[in-house]
């Protein structure tokens, strides 16, 4: 994280909670993603699950070739303010979710045959041209955390080879699988061989096969020769487009969470309250568990000052973790969470009827605008 653009930034007129999105780091991630398509000619997707920032979407889409949904509500988005291809992914749609997704997707991609055969006609008499994929699980595990593993035992993501249905061939256009999470180009070529080796025989026939999303691309020591290198080798031998869907890789390390101290307790150890929630503004700390890192902090007992950073919602668990200050923390103290723009404002929520984090963008000259404040609307209009 290039921590000098945000601590060299005026935050004194930042209200905490707030999210900081650097353009700039945007910018730096997008460039690294078109050298992999201009060696390769693949086309990249934004993967709207994890970074949805649409104001961001011109300067995006200047750079990539489409989104990917896993919603109508997504696809709309896209459709709205992206302005180029929009692929749509769903477990499961509703005839309502298909009509929907019809006014905006220009793919459709099922997550097994027997929805395939249900709404194949729907989709093709709605006047768009829409064209048909289906997902596979190739049965091969590259995950290390089992709730974010597609390929886990029992999985309910993809169609496995003993479910695939060569018949319905003829009814689509691409293939798409997914296993990688946050992972190099290493575990894709090994997810690679367990594709060709079960469905391979299928792919010349195909206008694309999407690699799905989870490669770390913009991360420091990615080998990207390797992933070009097995694009252009994939592609020359089916002859087929390849694309890709990265969403972490498009926003990875280029956002912030500012939070501000509220009071010092101690119990057995000092900790600090923050105005911010792990289980309302970064529910992965929970969920995976994952540690936030914070500007000029440490693990526990390396620096001089220790404590226990807690959330102000009422949940018991709601701690973000131990961390240790060269410097006492005192109320008002404004602490920085790094790597804050993927999977983060996507997926607060407002328990407790906590506000959210309003959400801001820096440019280049370090000038931060806040785009969007939130407040009792927000948490009333989500319930009746």
């Amino acid at each position: 994280m290039e921590r000098n653009n945000i601590l060299s930034a005026d935050l004194s007129r930042v209200e905490t909670p707030c999210f900081i999105v650097d353009k700039t780091l945007i910018e730096k991630n997008l460039r690294k993603l078109k050298e992999v398509k201009d060696a390769t000619g693949c086309r990249i997707l934004l993967a709207q699950k994890a970074f949805s920032m649409f104001s961001l979407y011109p300067l995006i889409s200047s750079y990539l070739d489409g989104t990917c949904s896993s919603s109508p509500h997504e696809a709309e988005l896209a459709f709205e303010y992206f302005g180029k291809e929009v692929h749509a992914f769903g477990a499961g749609y509703s005839a309502g979710d298909i009509d929907e997704l019809c006014k905006f997707a220009d793919h459709i991609v099922f997550n097994s045959f027997a929805q395939l055969e249900r709404f194949k006609d729907r989709i093709r008499n709605c006047g768009r041209k829409i064209d048909l994929a289906v997902r596979i699980n190739p049965e091969h595990s590259e995950g290390a955390v089992e709730i974010y593993d597609p390929c886990q035992k029992n999985s309910r993501l993809g169609i496995t080879i003993s479910n695939f249905r060569e018949d319905l061939l003829p009814e689509i256009k691409g293939i798409h699988f997914h296993t990688l999470c946050e992972q190099n180009a290493e575990p894709l070529v090994r997810t690679l061989e367990a594709v060709e080796d079960k469905f391979g025989k299928y792919f010349s026939g195909l206008d694309y096969v999407n690699f799905g999303g989870g490669h770390h691309i913009t991360k420091d020591g990615y080998n990207s020769e390797l992933l070009i290198s097995t694009i252009n080798r994939f592609k020359n031998k089916y002859g087929v487009q390849v694309y890709l869907e990265p969403g972490e890789a498009v926003a990875l390390n280029a956002g912030y969470l500012v939070a501000e101290v509220l009071d010092i307790i101690n119990n057995g150890m000092d900790i600090a309250i923050l105005d911010t929630s792990a289980c309302a503004h970064m529910p992965d700390v929970i969920e995976m568990p994952y540690r936030p890192f914070i500007i000029d902090s440490d693990e526990a007992g390396k620096k001089k000052f220790t404590y226990r950073l807690g959330g102000m919602s009422c949940l018991a668990g709601d701690i973000i973790g131990d961390y240790s200050f060269d410097k006492e923390l005192n109320v008002g103290d404004r602490l920085i969470f790094t790597d804050m723009a993927h999977y983060s404002m996507v997926k607060t929520n407002t328990f407790n009827g906590l506000k959210l984090p309003s959400i801001a963008i820096m440019d280049d000259n370090k000038n931060i605008e806040i785009l969007r404040k939130f407040g009792y609307n927000d948490f009333k209009n989500r319930l009746s």
